[in-house]
């Protein structure tokens, strides 16, 4: 019998310097974009604030907006609710109301009334992505200004709880 010889392909990679080169190339990129996302989003957060600092003029009785809070801002009572489908789920809305003038009480109580409402209709499946989330966020606040006649500019989740 005859003895083949064979032989193995194997193919060699890159070299362990190159490896480590490449590595330490990809860390810094990653860590120069990381610096940059937090310049960006420090300096527009801090132009946010100063936008909110402007445009909170409006006034409010002390006991409708919270005393860390601007005066236009009105925490609405907590909204709890089981869902359309699945109806054993339960949903746990902590809302806020942002008046683009004075606060009227009777309107937001409303308001409260109508966003209540609207909840219980709502599907899980409508709201577990994060553009469901601002969907839903979208579709309130049109609630809001319809029913208060365009008093209201905003609404704020203080929390959204599933259980």
């Amino acid at each position: 019998m005859a003895l083949l010889e064979q032989q193995s392909t194997v193919s060699k990679g890159p070299s362990l310097a190159i490896q480590l080169v490449l590595l330490l190339g990809i860390t810094a990129l990653a860590a120069g974009a990381a610096w940059f996302a937090g310049s960006y989003l420090e300096h527009m957060a801090s132009g946010a604030q100063e936008t909110a600092a402007a445009r909170s003029t409006g006034h409010a009785s002390p006991q409708s907006a919270p005393a860390h809070g601007p005066s236009n801002v009105v925490d609405l009572k907590p909204i709890t609710t089981n869902m359309a489908e699945p109806s054993e789920v339960w949903m746990r809305a902590e809302l806020s109301l942002v008046f683009n003038g004075p606060v009227d009480t009777a309107v937001a109580e409303t308001i409260h009334q109508d966003l209540f409402a609207y909840l219980r209709t709502l599907k899980l499946r409508q709201v577990e992505t994060p553009s469901g989330f601002q969907h839903l966020k979208s579709d309130l606040e049109e609630r809001a200004r319809i029913r208060s006649g365009g008093t209201v500019d905003k609404i704020l989740f203080r929390a959204l709880l599933f259980e």
